[in-house]
């Protein structure tokens, strides 16, 4: 997957309920969501985000509780992609999970800056920020299929249709 956007950046320990408050656990249209993502960092967020956005984070970006709401109210946004210094490891689970390519790069983080383009290549592993590439761990074929179908729940429903088809 290649991906290519403006950098919105965050800080450190961005927890999940910065991501999405807890009080819209309630909601689950992942575009309603987007209404109030980062909201806990200030109202101006939600509006700031535009879709292709890439989020790039410090260290331990989606800490807190373990809620499916936090990657999915950043793919109701339209963020394209996560590039973190680290990701708690419940947030990383869930974000493949919902098709959210989330990718750790502590170098990519440190050059980057608010607003410019920078861009992701998860098949060949690498990150351009200005003149600079960066390497990235490349995704294994099937975390590439199962982000590109949209998640772990759209990746089955592709498999069941297909072991359907094949049976007719």
């Amino acid at each position: 997957m290649i991906f290519q956007g403006s950098v919105c950046r965050v800080g450190d320990d961005i927890d999940t309920d910065v991501i999405i408050p807890g009080r819209y656990l309630a909601i689950t249209d992942p575009r309603q969501l987007a209404e109030h993502v980062f909201e806990g960092l200030g109202p101006k967020w939600a509006r700031q985000i535009q879709p292709g956005d890439i989020v790039v984070a410090g260290r331990n970006f989606g800490c807190g509780s373990s809620r499916e709401h936090a990657p999915l109210a950043l793919k109701g946004a339209g963020v394209s992609c996560v590039v973190a210094e680290s990701f708690a490891r419940i947030f990383f689970r869930n974000a493949i999970n919902l098709g959210l390519p989330i990718l750790v790069c502590p170098d990519a983080v440190r050059a980057s800056k608010e607003r410019e383009t920078i861009g992701v290549n998860t098949q060949q592993g690498v990150i351009q920020v200005g003149d600079e590439v960066f390497p990235i761990e490349p995704y294994p074929p099937f975390l590439q299929e199962l982000i590109e179908a949209g998640g772990l729940v759209d990746w089955v429903r592709e498999q069941i249709h297909r072991r359907n088809q094949n049976h007719e």
